[in-house]
């Protein structure tokens, strides 16, 4: 078996990006959080206070992500000898709880409290001030991480499809943060117009359930997506098949057997692999062709930072090497 393991398996040059799409949330959801809160202090609107809770929630997971974005680039030592890249992965998922217990709870909670003894109508014209800001900077944020995504786009993906098979749970997280934002406000401004415009107070409490159920679709997601890095998910199958391809190119190889990847953070993969090797071949020929294989493997996908290839002629060749001791001290 041979091994070939990066010396810095961090992943500097998409942390830098995650944290570029962290930051840029978390300057948004700040200043939108306070406006919020101050209009619906003076205009009792349910929809504006669940949409306030909903921006303070966020900006306390941006907090979170970018803890583990920190934890994340720890060096590897004898209890993580892989590294700390799974760090973002565990965040991520006490994120999407946050998002699902104290965003999505409380939005829920508001709108049912507000329904049985609604709070008079107000003048609107503050919450749709904050919420056309809130809209701007939301949608700001929204883009840096969609560009985000498209600077990791391959070739006939969709966002969704990159946002999923990207294995950056930060930027990931704060996209579905920001689309559900998006989403809440327009519910927010829809339930505040239809409240005054049929002069109908329930319309409003009802728009926070609306809030409260968007943030818990997206909390789920998160969670799925997260929760599945963070038990070990392996690398996109359309990159294994390219793997093995490579492994099968190379003449040396006459059989591929068992590939096995994990995501140990957004930038580090290992990858272990079982070859069977031309029999006519010795091992001098052996260690070359692994060698060959492991600089072709790195240079398509540098991600892989822990290489295992299994040889089986090694193990045979090793295996008649000791029964030939054997038999000599004997």
């Amino acid at each position: 078996m041979r091994h070939i393991s990066s010396s810095d398996p961090a992943n500097a040059p998409r942390t830098s990006g995650s944290r570029k799409v962290i930051y840029a949330a978390m300057a948004g959801n700040i200043g939108v959080a306070i406006g919020k809160f101050v209009a619906a202090s003076m205009t009792g609107s349910s929809a504006m206070l669940a949409e306030g809770f909903h921006s303070l929630v966020d900006t306390g997971n941006e907090l979170l992500l970018l803890h583990g974005l920190k934890r994340s680039k720890r060096a590897a030592d004898q209890w993580h000898p892989f590294g700390y890249g799974k760090a973002t992965y565990f965040w991520a998922l006490f994120v999407a709880l946050s998002v699902f217990l104290l965003g999505g709870g409380i939005s829920i909670y508001q709108g049912v409290v507000n329904l049985s003894d609604p709070p008079a109508l107000g003048n609107p014209l503050s919450n749709y001030i904050v919420l056309i800001i809130a809209a701007i900077f939301e949608g700001m944020s929204w883009r840096v991480s969609q560009h985000e995504l498209v600077r990791r786009k391959r070739h006939g993906e969709n966002l969704w499809r990159t946002a999923v098979k990207s294995k950056d749970a930060s930027v990931f997280a704060v996209f579905m943060e920001d689309s559900a934002a998006l989403l809440g406000i327009i519910v927010a401004a829809l339930g505040i117009w239809l409240s005054h415009r049929f002069d109908n107070p329930y319309f409003d409490p009802a728009a926070s359930i609306v809030i409260g159920l968007i943030l818990i679709g997206a909390a789920v997601l998160l969670a799925r997506e997260s929760g599945g890095l963070l038990v070990g998910a392996s690398m996109d199958q359309d990159q294994i098949a390219q793997v093995r391809k490579i492994i099968s190119a190379d003449p040396a190889v006459e059989r591929v057997g068992h590939l096995l990847t994990m995501q140990l953070g957004p930038d580090n993969v290992l990858l272990t692999a079982a070859i069977r090797f031309q029999r006519r071949l010795n091992l001098d020929d052996v260690e070359q062709a692994i060698e060959r294989l492991e600089s072709a493997i790195t240079l398509q996908y540098p991600p892989i930072h822990h290489l295992y290839l299994e040889s089986g002629a090694i193990k045979e060749l090793s295996k008649a090497v000791r029964q030939t001791t054997q038999q000599e001290i004997s």
